[in-house]
C-alpha cells in the first residue's frame, strides 16, 4: 500500500463504509508477510517511496513465483530482476498477469500496474559499448517498474569519443537529464568524460566487459572510484538495478520539488 491508499481506507473507515475490523484485515500483513521462506516487506512501498523487488538469482522457481503473486496482489508494479527466460514462462504459466513483460537482455520481469507520473524530468542512460546494452536494460526497466521516464543513449564510448561529443541531439539529451547513468565496461573512461560535461548526479556502473586485465570489471571499477571528475557516484559491477534505484530517488525528489 501506499499513503493515499491509506488515506482512502481510513477515510472510509470514518465514514462507514469499511468497518474496523475490515480495515484491520487489509492492514494485517503491511509491515511484512510471512510465507515461510521469505517474509515479504509490503511497508517497503511507504517507507521507501518504492516497493520490494525481486532478485532471481539463486532462487527456485517456485518460491519467485510465489513471491511475485504476494506482491502483485497489492496493486503495485512488480519488478523481478536477474530472471532467466524460465521464470518469466512460470509466471506467464499461472495466467493471472495478462501484461507481464520479459525483457531478454536485461533478464528483468514487469508487471505494470500503476501508470507512470506527469514529470518530465527524465533520467538519461548512456552505454560505452553495445556489450554493456544489457546493463543498461536492467537500468531501464528497473526505472520504468519505479515510474520514473528514461533515455538511452548507446555506443557512445570513449574510443570513437566523435559519436558523442559530435552528436547535438545526444549532448541535448545529457544536458537535459535529472540524473545520467554512465555505464561502461573495458578502462570505464566514459563515466569521468560525462562527468566533466554535465551539472547533474552521474551514477557510474562498471561492467564486467573486457579482457583478462580487466579482471571482470574490477579495472573499470577501480578506474571510476578514481574519477578526476567532480559528481560521479559508482556502483557495483553490472549493477544496473543499483543505479537505476539511485537515479530514480534523485529523479523524484526533483520533480517533488518542482
Amino acid at each position: 500500500m501506499n499513503d493515499e491508499q491509506i488515506q482512502a481506507l481510513l477515510g472510509r473507515v470514518k465514514d462507514g463504509d469499511v468497518s474496523i475490523d475490515e480495515a484491520v484485515e487489509v492492514l494485517r500483513h503491511l509491515p511484512f508477510e510471512d510465507i515461510s521462506f521469505a517474509r515479504l516487506d509490503h511497508h517497503r512501498q511507504i517507507r521507501c517511496g518504492f516497493p520490494e523487488v525481486i532478485y532471481c538469482k539463486g532462487k527456485a522457481t517456485g518460491h519467485i513465483v510465489e513471491i511475485f503473486g504476494k506482491l502483485a496482489e497489492k496493486g503495485h508494479n512488480v519488478l523481478a530482476t536477474r530472471a532467466e527466460r524460465d521464470v518469466f514462462d512460470a509466471i506467464q504459466a499461472t495466467g493471472k498477469f495478462a501484461n507481464v513483460e520479459y525483457d531478454e537482455l536485461g533478464r528483468c520481469v514487469l508487471l505494470v500496474q500503476e501508470s507512470a507520473g506527469e514529470s518530465e524530468n527524465y533520467i538519461a542512460i548512456v552505454t560505452a559499448g553495445t556489450a554493456d546494452v544489457p546493463v543498461a536494460m536492467e537500468a531501464k526497466t528497473t526505472c520504468r517498474a519505479m515510474g520514473q521516464k528514461t533515455k538511452l543513449v548507446c555506443d557512445a564510448g570513449v574510443a570513437g569519443i566523435h559519436r558523442l561529443l559530435g552528436h547535438p541531439e545526444t549532448m541535448e539529451t545529457l544536458a537535459k537529464a535529472s540524473v545520467v547513468i554512465v555505464i561502461a565496461g573495458m578502462e570505464g573512461a566514459l563515466a569521468s568524460v560525462v562527468g566533466g560535461l554535465v551539472n547533474c548526479p552521474v551514477i557510474a556502473v562498471p561492467t564486467s566487459v573486457g579482457y583478462g586485465a580487466s579482471f571482470e570489471g574490477l579495472a573499470a571499477l577501480l578506474a571510476m572510484l578514481n574519477s578526476c571528475a567532480s559528481g560521479v557516484t559508482v556502483v557495483n559491477i553490472d549493477n544496473g538495478f543499483g543505479a537505476a534505484y539511485s537515479a530514480c530517488i534523485i529523479n523524484k525528489t526533483i520533480s517533488n520539488r518542482q
